[in-house]
């Protein structure tokens, strides 16, 4: 890119309106000697002015410097849970023990639980919000088909009890895609709180309703189960905004806690799972020759098939005796999610994470129907991720990075993501096929860094996940590859967008912005280029973003502790850019007289 095209993009954000005439000084009046103060009254907005009056007050919770600060608190909820998958009904049945820390200086008289599932019961808020097919327009085969499986399809998570560890009932209430729970006694500042969900729900067919949760049905019956936002799981409680118990709409993604998970998932005895955390009883679930191959992954120069396609084709064709019990243990997640069927090939690849001693499982699970082109890209996109965004924010964390082909297009949860691209029926695929695995796979990676670890507030902020990860993906993608056709990072490519009047500052809450992947994904990923390129220089942004990352791993930021970190550990003022690119959507006006 050229350095006029970029300075001209952040003009277009930047600037608003100029001075074009001199002001006049009160021309009615006659002045005296002086001495005196005029005091002019400027006919524009000062474009250069500090943030003060719009981001929040710093104090010992959140620093001026935009770092965390001594009284900083956040909650930790730990999960115990126990699912079966009822492949007849296509159903979760589910148990789980929840352990609440409050960690907070409040006392509580009740809890929040999210139900995301909820969403998909016929009178849910997202579902009354949401127009029907115009029938009397041009539709798709898909659209229509998806109308009328819905009208026969309800989902939503039913509750079956809530109950302390003894057994004694606890009240609750269930609010569309949110559940109280009434405590029996105040909790405390530093208490801690145990109590059981049982609970049930359908998976949704992906034919019948895109979500981020699903199955995929092929023709042999078959299936392949991509299980997220799955189970009740506490509403953060956060010092700015108390609980975050806002209605899941299905565009806005979710804000949750961290805390350790130990998941125990019942399927079919011939799927194989795949899942946020380490797997724990191996030797019951892998036999020894899967066992082997999985440790020489550890060390060798490129993946390792675990399950090779030909193995996932046999096993297909195997009748189920029964079902299997796979354990899994997390610790220090926002979420879980996992993966399972029938059609699974499988392989994994050590990755020595650049920046400490650690070395990561890269991993991927796909379908016959994948190859040739996920044995090809998949693990190695997973790989490359790891590298680049440990490179420039901090080393990633995790044992294991998984990537699985099922019927989700692309969506990351801790440990996992699922994504959608695979090849044409006999094999081939596009250049677009491709770039498109490669990219969703290095998104979705990254989205480890932004949100599950730096934990930010989708709901609320959806830019601070998207538009940071899109942006280092941007970084990732010219490393892989010269003349990568990024779509989202380079600034010529928002300059259309930027002069519409279809636009929201991206300082908008996530239900409320619209051209979602122009507003949330690039340009918040432009306008971080530009200041990388052009404001900043790469060497202060590079230092710059890895203190905001290091500053806030595991903990929960907010935008303004963004900027703030950005311009402390820069020694730059951003003000201006930070006003003029995220709260604003103005364009260049300028003229001179």
């Amino acid at each position: 890119m050229t350095s006029s095209l970029i300075i001209i993009v952040s003009l277009l954000s930047c600037l608003t309106h100029a001075v074009t005439h001199p002001p006049t000084l009160f021309e009615d009046h006659e002045f005296h000697d002086g001495p005196w103060i005029v005091i002019e009254r400027l006919d524009h907005p000062d474009t250069f002015r500090q943030l003060d009056e719009i981001l929040p007050t710093p104090d010992e919770l959140r620093l001026a410097s935009g770092a965390p600060g001594p009284e900083y608190w956040q909650q930790q909820v730990d999960y115990d849970i126990k699912v079966r998958l009822d492949e007849a009904t296509r159903t979760l049945h589910g148990q789980e023990r929840i352990t609440y820390h409050n960690n907070s200086p409040h006392e509580l008289r009740y809890l929040w639980l999210q139900l995301d599932q909820n969403r998909f019961r016929r009178d849910s808020l997202a579902n009354r919000s949401t127009s029907s097919p115009d029938f009397t327009q041009d539709q798709s085969l898909r659209s229509m088909r998806q109308h009328l499986e819905l009208k026969e399809w309800e989902g939503g998570c039913d509750i079956h009890r809530v109950a302390l560890s003894d057994g004694s009932d606890l009240e609750f209430t269930v609010v569309d895609t949110v559940m109280r729970i009434e405590l029996p006694k105040p909790l405390a500042s530093e208490a801690v709180f145990t109590f059981d969900v049982d609970w049930s729900h359908p998976v949704v067919r992906n034919t019948t309703r895109r979500a981020r949760s699903s199955y995929e049905l092929f023709d042999d019956g078959h299936a392949i189960y991509e299980i997220a936002q799955w189970f009740p799981r506490l509403c953060p409680y956060t010092d700015g905004d108390g609980w975050q118990n806002k209605a899941f709409l299905g565009s806005s993604e979710f804000a949750t806690e961290f805390g350790d998970y130990t998941v125990a998932i019942t399927v079919p005895e011939t799927h194989v799972v795949a899942s946020t955390g380490v797997l724990a009883n191996s030797d019951e679930v892998l036999s020894q020759r899967q066992r082997t191959r999985l440790t020489e992954s550890m060390t060798a120069q490129e993946p390792v098939l675990i399950i090779t396609p030909e193995e996932a084709l046999a096993n297909e064709e195997r009748v189920s005796d029964g079902n299997r019990t796979w354990v899994f243990d997390a610790e220090d997640v926002r979420d879980f999610a996992w993966a399972s069927s029938p059609t699974f090939a499988w392989d994994a690849w050590g990755v020595a994470i650049p920046g400490s001693d650690r070395v990561t499982l890269a991993m991927s699970y796909f379908p016959v129907e994948g190859e040739p082109l996920w044995s090809r890209y998949s693990t190695q996109s997973v790989a490359h991720a790891l590298e680049m965004y440990s490179h420039f924010t901090i080393p990633y964390p995790y044992p294991v990075a998984i990537s699985v082909n099922g019927p989700v297009g692309g969506m990351e949860y801790p440990m996992i993501c699922f994504n959608g691209p695979r090849p044409e029926d006999d094999g081939t695929y596009t250049q677009r096929t491709k770039y498109g695995l490669i990219g969703v796979i290095i998104h979705e990676v990254g989205h480890n860094w932004f949100p599950m670890i730096i934990n930010s507030d989708e709901r609320q902020w959806t830019w601070m996940d998207e538009g940071l990860t899109t942006f280092i993906q941007y970084l990732a993608q010219e490393v892989w590859e010269d003349d990568y056709p990024s779509r989202r990072g380079e600034p010529q490519n928002i300059v259309r967008y930027m002069m519409s009047e279809n636009q929201r500052p991206i300082m908008s809450h996530g239900e409320s912005i619209i051209q979602r992947g122009n507003n949330a994904y690039a340009k918040p990923a432009t306008a971080l280029n530009i200041l990388r390129e052009t404001v900043l220089g790469r060497e202060q942004f590079d230092y710059a973003m890895r203190e905001f990352s290091r500053r806030w791993a595991f903990k929960r930021p907010e935008p303004a502790d963004f900027f703030r970190t950005m311009e402390d550990a820069s020694g730059t003022d951003l003000d201006w850019f930070w006003r003029s690119w995220f709260y604003s959507t103005d364009h260049v006006d300028v003229s001179v007289e």
